[in-house]
């Protein structure tokens, strides 16, 4: 069984995908060698007892220009059973309308290609409380703003991708 060019590919950005958030994130465990690597007594920052309510790009929101990709680097992990809250402002004569699409996979979010996104959120949820959106599968979730077709995401930064963790039970 013989991969195409584009399973290839595909298979190196998972791969390289990975491998980068693992040295992205090697101090998140205390090893034998006090090197950062392993497995240990120490855990991540933001271990909790159960899950979270995790507010998308903090008191920023979700919104336009914001590094969403960053924010999710800095705020993980995530972890299995947390909520994701997609807080924006409803569509106005003063406000970009912004949305919610889960991506397919990692092709598509890296080009920000909506043609098979699935919208979870349209550009009315996101106001008062948000839109809740709980990690209760253990698979990456591709995160991106659809309006604009494609434009909020390419340009104004508003996609991230989350894996979340299993929690540690001592």
């Amino acid at each position: 069984m013989g991969f195409t060019g584009s399973a290839r590919l595909m298979l190196v950005l998972m791969v390289g995908s990975l491998w980068g958030m693992s040295m992205a994130n090697k101090d998140w465990g205390s090893g034998f060698n006090h090197t950062g690597w392993g497995w240990g007594p120490y855990l991540p920052p933001n271990q909790t007892q159960g899950p979270n309510t995790i507010n998308v790009g903090g008191s920023d929101n979700w919104h336009f220009g914001f590094n969403y990709t960053e924010w999710a680097f800095q705020n993980g992990p995530f972890y299995f059973n947390d909520t994701l809250v997609f807080k924006y402002d409803p569509p106005s004569n003063t406000t970009f309308p912004h949305s919610v699409y889960l991506l397919p996979n990692l092709w598509s979010f890296l080009t920000c290609d909506l043609r098979r996104a699935k919208m979870i959120a349209n550009t009315t949820q996101g106001g008062g409380d948000g839109f809740h959106l709980k990690l209760n599968k253990w698979r990456p979730y591709y995160f991106a703003c659809g309006e604009r077709n494609g434009f909020h995401c390419n340009v104004g930064r508003m996609k991230f991708m989350v894996v979340p963790f299993f929690r540690w039970r001592h």
